[in-house]
């Protein structure tokens, strides 16, 4: 392997030489902003940026989030058609696109303290707040658990603070048996889907999860509607789907369940590995405390204590409560909303943005804030179109469906499309758009100086570009931190949003922009217009920003005339991932450690390829169509063909949702994972998988020599 890192470095040099570009020269280029013709690209994009109307975000946000709108509903379908019809006034080709998909509402659902004598909870009480007019909403659904199975069940209650691998393991060693046990645990850290497999794997029969005020209640400030704050009985809603092996509708797992499809080749959902097994519910800490404060056993570790006013106990018992769940689960039909703009050049190359439309309730943060957002910037590329203006590449842009439930409308347009996603160019996501001023984006690495660039050119609603204050802002954290780098930093994608079947399924470069506040509503029935309004974005600001962000990442790329993907950047990322899971397996694993030289020295070719390839980017005397094809194609050979162990759905080689955490991303997955489950024989295996796909997009890099025969000869 150490000569095929030659061989990479030598075609950079000599791809330098051939070009007639010098290594200092390179070091002041400008970054690749694919532009033939900058001057036209930027009396564009300030037309398109003069567009976004903080008064119609906010008349969209209105009308988006009159009624509740849970996936399937009549209400949701009412949004679907509001949005098609904004996207029909633009100049897209608009179609709704229907799913038959496999979901539950709630019938009956109670919690009652049985023990000890003279506790008093009858539950869930109802969310109520002084002043909030769309809290007696008849059509609001009471607090429930997505895919929860229906049970009647009785036990003690065990406190295990987040849920955590670690917190399990923390009761363990207190020779807490959780057999037969409720289990209560509250929110945060990880993905309450987690949370319920694990303690069913402990052998809990039911699951009670709850907002702590420690984590977004009044320990944080004063709570809704005085503040924006979670008051004592919202509750935070969710699905509690594993999806471990895949996202999407838990019956058709790899493929669409389109309408026509008949049942007999859809799976039982009671045999999907990924759908829990013991009936769980959601409470406010109103109705947690009485449970929690009756609680004996051991004093919590110190660091489990929440916010509530009483010392925090492990259990088991003497709190005893009764569960009685009855969902009413059956296919229920989806709709995404899709809007085309077909591309003058190169129709044959898709530029995607989406955001997901559905929501518990209300929505108005999560998801309707990135929806009108969404919508903002589909009028100003509409007002573009009027002009006679086309974009070179196909645009799309999609209102997911039923995400809360599982990313479900994302993930079955991916899988009825996937044979065509190798035309996407990038997938751009929003999920909550501009509902406060904390700008966060995650992104592949080839996208992210795409996407710090983006931020130069749009303006921050308090003076000056978004970038300078989000570079601020990694300023503060490095002072806060000690050393590092005032960069403006975007994360890695994991998961929870609709980018997770683009990039981890079927390959595509993709981003997730997002700006968010004190935000303590989450999923309830108080994340509505009024709050939005008193505490998100009260001048729809900061939506009008992620507008003209969004629409930006789709302008630029749709129009980019060589693409602006930096894979050199990428390769660069993961030689440093690899530094760091090489120095962790030795700790690990010690003498049964994996040699890691193969895939070292095939990240290193990877990276020497994209460095050729960025040259290439900026030589206006190569020919941008080989070079385009070569860029789309690269993300792709990533890709492992058998997917991860345990979990083929997911085949990207460098990320995935990390394991039993559910949000956060991880990196070189197969490898980190087999390390950390202490599996040398299997780091062996992905080590090899690993090497492979860097050595598949290398060979793709360094594939655009035939088109240019002066390089390498």
């Amino acid at each position: 392997m150490a000569v095929k890192r030659c061989k990479g470095l030598l075609f950079a040099a000599l791809f330098v030489a051939a070009s007639g570009f010098s290594n200092d020269s390179v070091r002041g280029a400008s970054p690749l902003t694919g532009f033939r013709n900058p001057l036209a690209e930027a009396e564009l994009e300030r037309r398109f940026l003069a567009v976004p109307d903080p008064r119609l975000l906010d008349r969209h946000m209105r009308i988006l989030t009159a009624e509740p709108h849970i996936a399937g509903s009549a209400e949701d379908r009412s949004t679907a058609d509001y949005v098609a019809g904004r996207f029909s006034e633009a100049g897209l080709e608009t179609s709704i696109v229907e799913y038959r998909v496999w979901m539950n509402y709630p019938r009956e659902i109670s919690i009652d303290v049985t023990a000890p004598a003279g506790v008093v909870m009858h539950g869930p009480s109802k969310e109520a707040v002084d002043g909030d007019p769309f809290q007696d909403n008849p059509q609001v659904l009471p607090a429930f658990s997505g895919y929860s199975p229906s049970g009647d069940v009785e036990g003690e209650v065990v406190y295990a603070n987040y849920g955590r691998p670690e917190d399990f393991h923390r009761l363990a060693e207190a020779g807490i048996d959780l057999r037969g046990k409720i289990v209560m645990v509250r929110y945060g850290e990880n993905f309450r889907g987690v949370k319920a497999y694990l303690a069913q794997e402990k052998g809990a029969v039911g699951l009670i999860f709850y907002s702590d005020p420690m984590d977004d209640g009044y320990f944080k400030g004063d709570v809704y509607p005085r503040g924006p704050w979670r008051p004592a009985t919202a509750v935070q809603r969710g699905t509690i789907e594993y999806g471990f092996e895949h996202p999407g509708d838990p019956t058709t797992p790899g493929f669409a369940s389109v309408p026509s499809l008949p049942d007999s080749r859809r799976m039982d959902p009671a045999s999907n590995p990924d759908m829990p097994r013991i009936p769980a519910l959601p409470l406010s800490y109103h109705d947690a405390q009485p449970i929690l404060a009756n609680l004996a056993g051991p004093e919590s570790p110190r660091d489990w204590q929440g916010a509530l006013p009483f010392t925090y106990h492990l259990g088991p018992g003497p709190t005893r409560v009764k569960l009685h769940i009855r969902n009413d689960y059956g296919y229920r039909t989806i709709w995404n909303v899709i809007g085309r703009i077909r591309g003058s050049q190169y129709p044959d190359e898709w530029v995607i943005m989406g955001n997901h439309r559905d929501a518990w309730v209300y929505g108005a943060v999560d998801p309707i804030s990135g929806t009108v957002a969404m919508l903002e910037a589909v009028r100003g590329l509409g007002e573009l179109l009027k002009t006679g203006w086309r974009p070179k590449r196909t645009v799309l842009f999609a209102s997911w469906d039923a995400e809360e439930q599982g990313l479900i409308g994302s993930t079955e347009w991916v899988e009825e499309h996937e044979a065509d996603l190798g035309k996407a160019v990038a997938y751009f996501n929003s999920d909550t758009g501009g509902a406060g001023p904390n700008f966060r984006a995650a992104a592949t690495p080839s996208l992210k100086g795409f996407l710090r660039d983006i931020t130069k050119a749009v303006p921050e609603p308090t003076g000056g570009t978004l970038y300078d204050h989000w570079r601020q802002g990694a300023r503060k954290n490095v002072a806060v931190a000690g050393g590092g780098s005032d960069t403006a930093q975007l994360g890695n994608l994991g998961s929870g949003s609709d980018y997770t079947p683009f990039l981890d399924h079927a390959g595509v470069p993709s981003s997730d922009v997002r700006s968010s506040g004190n935000y303590g509503v989450y999923h309830s029935v108080f994340d509505n217009y009024q709050w939005f309004r008193k505490f998100g974005d009260p001048g729809f600001l900061y939506s009008q920003m992620i507008a003209r962000v969004i629409g930006m990442e789709v302008l630029r790329m749709a129009n980019a005339d060589v693409l602006p993907h930096d894979y050199e950047a990428y390769g660069s990322e993961i030689v440093r991932y690899l530094g760091a899971a090489e120095k962790h397996a030795r700790e690990a694993l010690g003498d049964d450690a994996p040699s890691f030289q193969s895939a070292m020295a095939a990240a290193h070719r990877f990276a020497a390829a994209g460095a050729a390839m960025n040259l290439a980017q900026r030589n206006s005397a190569l020919d941008p169509h080989s070079l385009n094809a070569v860029l789309i194609a690269t993300e792709r050979e990533l890709l492992i063909p058998g997917g991860l162990p345990r979990r083929p759905w997911f085949k990207h080689s460098i990320f995935a949702p990390a394991d039993l955490k559910g949000y956060s991303a991880s990196v070189i997955p197969g490898v980190n994972e087999a390390i950390e489950n202490s599996d040398p024989k299997l780091a062996v295996q992905q080590l090899a998988e690993l090497t492979a796909a860097l050595n598949r997009a290398a060979d793709r890099l360094e594939s655009i020599r035939p088109a240019f025969p002066a390089v390498g000869q």
